[in-house]
C-alpha cells in the first residue's frame, strides 16, 4: 500500500494574513500561492516535519468546501518540540485555548486559535502503535 498523506483544507476571510500567520507562528513553509485579483485561489503550506495544509480565500465560490464558514476547523500536528513551538505561537499572537501541558496518555502539547478562529493543536502524540 502506498503512503497516505492527509492535507487539511481551510478557508479564510483574509488568506494572505492567514499564510503570514501560519508561517510566523507555526513554522509552515509557503510552497505555492495561486492568486486571482486579491484573493488566494489555492495555497499550499508545508509543515516542518512533513505534510501540510491547503487554504484559500472564502470569496471563492466554486470550492467543494465553499459552504463552510471561514475560520472553521481544527487541526492536530505532531511535533517533537512542543515547548519551542508554543513559545513561537504565543509570540506570533496565537490565542491560547489550552496551555502547554502533559497529558495522561503520554503526549505533551497545547491548543491555540489563529486570528480567524481555526483551532491548532500541537503535541508529541503520533498515534497508537499498531
Amino acid at each position: 500500500m502506498s503512503e497516505t498523506r492527509i492535507w487539511p483544507a481551510l478557508r479564510y476571510k483574509d488568506a494572505h494574513a492567514a499564510i503570514r500567520f501560519l508561517v510566523d507562528a507555526f513554522g509552515f513553509e509557503e510552497v505555492a500561492v495561486y492568486e486571482n485579483d486579491d484573493r488566494v485561489e489555492h495555497a499550499e503550506l508545508r509543515a516542518p516535519g512533513g505534510g501540510g495544509v491547503m487554504l484559500g480565500s472564502a470569496a471563492r465560490t466554486d470550492s467543494p468546501i465553499a459552504d463552510l464558514p471561514p475560520g472553521t476547523g481544527s487541526v492536530y500536528v505532531v511535533t517533537d518540540e512542543p515547548d519551542a513551538l508554543y513559545e513561537r505561537a504565543v509570540a506570533a499572537g496565537a490565542t491560547v485555548v489550552q496551555g502547554l501541558r502533559d497529558e495522561d496518555y503520554g503526549s505533551r502539547g497545547f491548543t491555540v486559535r489563529d486570528p480567524e478562529g481555526v483551532f491548532w493543536s500541537f503535541g508529541t502524540y503520533a498515534g497508537a502503535a499498531s
